[in-house]
């Protein structure tokens, strides 16, 4: 944990670090939930239900307009969020957000991970953002878009942040060293091309590929887009150190309820294959 003095002398929230979540002795649940949707309240009230179900780690998407790795649930919930009655969402509302959570939930909610883009991060300013996420006590970053070589700014800004890379089944050996090289908090692989949404098969080479991320790097490596059922996350679990379930959540996102008891299946099928592993 990091508790540094922000710029102005004042003392932030505890910082949270990624890492946390990969440390409890089974494949981490990390949830994504899209902030601002379908309102505030409802998205906060959302994140409270994922925090009550078990979930590791939670993923607070920023609204954008031009979501260039999110599939049409994601999509349209960013598109209802940045144009709610209530004056919209963006950058600095979602980090509000996540700090009243993190504040309401106390010590023991889960670690928090922005995934946004990087031109959010660029208008509102860098420095800027990092201090906010550390006031806040948001453990990182997730930027599809900002690529490791594009990094060294953001990287600097928030030092004592995670930020995690992005590797798909098409990334070379060089480009697994650099993400490997780069990342913090745990390494983002993308279990199939394309956008984020829900699937009804995982990829067959998916355990080939978590094998080749694993060998490049000793971060934990968490499996992403198209996990959508109790099953996947049983079988990804298996093969990775953490599932990630995002379209599928933000599908029910209208009734944290709903968001609740789905992520309850998620992590009682989780724990069910990590026992069955032992």
């Amino acid at each position: 944990m990091e508790n540094n003095r922000t710029q102005d002398g004042s003392s932030p929230a505890v910082v949270q670090r990624l890492g946390r979540a990969f440390a409890k002795g089974h494949p981490a649940l990390v949830t994504y939930l899209m902030a601002g949707y379908p309102t505030r309240a409802l998205s906060l009230a959302s994140l409270h239900a994922l925090a009550d179900a078990g979930s590791d780690l939670i993923e607070i998407g920023v609204p954008y307009a031009d979501p260039m790795a999110d599939g049409p649930v994601i999509r349209n919930a960013a598109d209802k969020a940045r144009h709610a009655s209530e004056g919209g969402f963006g950058l600095a509302e979602t980090i509000a957000l996540a700090a009243d959570f993190l504040k309401e939930a106390g010590p023991d909610a889960p670690p928090v991970a922005l995934m946004t883009y990087l031109n959010p991060l660029m208008r509102m300013g860098l420095p800027k953002v990092a201090e906010a996420l550390r006031v806040a006590g948001v453990g990182g970053v997730i930027v599809p878009d900002m690529p490791p070589e594009m990094a060294g700014p953001w990287l600097h800004a928030a030092h004592d942040l995670d930020t995690v890379f992005l590797v798909a089944p098409t990334s070379t050996p060089a480009r697994l060293a650099k993400v490997a090289a780069d990342s913090s908090g745990f390494v983002y692989c993308v279990s199939s091309l394309g956008v984020t949404g829900e699937r009804s098969d995982l990829p067959e080479k998916l355990e080939s590929l978590v094998s080749r991320v694993r060998d490049a790097t000793a971060l934990p490596v968490a499996v992403g887009f198209g996990i959508s059922t109790p099953e996947h996350v049983a079988a990804v679990a298996r093969i990775a150190d953490g599932i990630v379930v995002g379209s599928a959540l933000v599908k029910r996102q209208d009734d944290p309820s709903e968001v609740f008891s789905f992520a309850s299946e998620l992590v009682e099928a989780r724990d069910i294959s990590s026992k069955m592993a032992e």
